[in-house]
C-alpha cells in the first residue's frame, strides 16, 4: 500500500511539474486560503481582542485583525502548497486547487509567500512588533514545524501542531495592548486541549484515506482503540479546563452554563465514542463528536463575545 501511495505520489508530482499555466480563478486562490480555517482564526482573534478590553482605535483593530487572517489563509496556502502530493491521494482533498490543477504548486507557493511576509510586516507597522513577531512565529510553526515535519514523521503531529491553530488569540491581545496575558493564554490552552479529540474523531473516520497517503494519524499507528481512549483522556482535561474562565474572573454567568452543558456534552459523546467499536455505529459516534467539538468551540468563544462585546458579563462570583 504504501509503494503504490509513493507511486502515485511521484506520478502527481511529475504531472504537476510539467503543466502549463493554471487555470485558476479568483475563488481557486480564495480556496487555497482554507476559509474555514481561516474563519476560526478570524473568530478565535477577535475574541481574544475583546477580552481584552483594549483602549485601541478601532482602525487598528480591524487592520490588525484583517492582517491575522491574511496571515492565517498564507499558512493554509502554504500548507496545501506543500501536501499536494498526498491530497491527490486522499478522497476528501483531491479536489483541491493544486491536484485538481487548478493552480501550478509555483504560483500557490508565490501567493503563500507574498501573503505571508506582507501580513507580518504590515502587521508590524500598524501595530507593534510583538504581534508581528507572534504572527511570524505562528505562520512558521504551521508550515514548517506542523506540515513539512511532524504531519508524516509522527502521530502526535495534531497534537504538537495543534499549538499553531491556538496562538491567534494570543496574537490578537498582543496586537491591540502590545503584551500577552493569561485571559489570552488561557483561551489558547482551550483551543490547544480542543485540537486532538476534534481531529481524532475525524481520523477515526477517515482512517483508510490517512493510511492511502502515508500519515501516521493516530488510529493508523496506534490503533482505534488506543485513540479513543487517548480522545476520552484529553476530553477529561478539556472539560474543567473549559471552566477556566470563569475561575479567572472573564468568563461570565452564560458563559459558566454554557461551557458546564458543553463539557458535559463532549464527555459523554467521548465515553460513546470509547464504548462503541464496532462497524457503522462506531463510524456514527465518531461524527457526532466530531460535529459537536465544532459546536462546543463556537459556542465557547461566542458567548465570550457576546458577554465583553455586548454588555452580557454578569459575574458569577461577587
Amino acid at each position: 500500500m504504501s509503494t503504490m501511495s509513493n507511486s502515485l505520489a511521484d506520478n502527481h508530482a511529475e504531472q504537476l511539474a510539467t503543466a502549463g499555466l493554471s487555470q485558476g480563478d479568483v475563488s481557486d486562490f480564495f480556496a487555497l486560503l482554507k476559509p474555514r480555517v481561516m474563519f476560526l482564526v478570524v473568530f478565535t482573534a477577535l475574541v481574544g481582542m475583546v477580552v481584552s478590553h483594549p483602549d485601541v482605535h478601532p482602525v487598528v483593530a480591524f487592520v490588525s485583525l484583517l492582517m491575522i487572517a491574511v496571515g492565517g489563509g498564507a499558512s493554509g496556502c502554504l500548507n496545501m502548497w506543500w501536501d499536494a502530493d498526498i491530497d491527490a491521494i486522499m478522497i476528501r482533498t483531491r479536489k483541491r486547487p493544486i491536484p485538481a490543477g487548478k493552480i501550478q504548486p509555483g504560483e500557490a507557493l508565490a501567493f503563500g509567500v507574498t501573503l505571508s511576509v506582507g501580513s507580518v510586516i504590515i502587521l508590524g507597522l500598524v501595530s507593534n512588533w510583538l504581534a508581528a513577531g507572534l504572527l511570524a512565529f505562528t505562520i512558521f510553526f504551521y508550515v514548517v514545524v506542523y506540515s513539512m515535519w511532524l504531519k508524516r514523521s509522527t502521530p502526535q503531529n495534531i497534537v504538537i501542531g495543534g499549538a499553531a491553530g491556538a496562538l491567534p488569540p494570543i496574537v490578537a491581545q498582543a496586537a491591540v495592548t502590545g503584551h500577552v496575558a493569561w485571559d489570552s493564554v488561557v483561551l489558547f490552552a482551550i483551543i490547544f486541549m480542543w485540537t486532538p479529540p476534534h481531529f481524532w474523531a475525524l481520523a477515526l473516520v477517515k482512517s483508510g484515506d490517512y493510511e492511502r497517503a502515508g500519515i501516521p494519524m493516530m488510529p493508523n499507528v496506534a490503533g482505534p482503540d488506543s485513540t479513543r481512549f487517548q480522545i476520552l483522556a484529553y476530553t477529561v482535561l478539556l472539560a474543567p479546563l473549559g471552566l477556566a474562565p470563569v475561575a479567572l474572573g472573564f468568563g461570565g454567568l452564560a458563559y459558566a452554563i454554557i461551557a458546564l452543558i458543553g463539557g458535559l456534552g463532549m464527555l459523554a459523546l467521548a465515553v460513546q465514542v470509547y464504548r462503541v467499536r464496532q462497524d457503522e455505529p462506531a463510524m456514527r459516534v465518531a461524527q457526532q463528536l466530531f460535529g459537536f467539538s465544532i459546536l462546543y468551540l463556537f459556542l465557547l468563544f461566542a458567548t465570550l463575545l457576546a458577554e465583553h462585546g455586548f454588555g452580557f458579563f454578569r459575574p458569577v462570583f461577587g
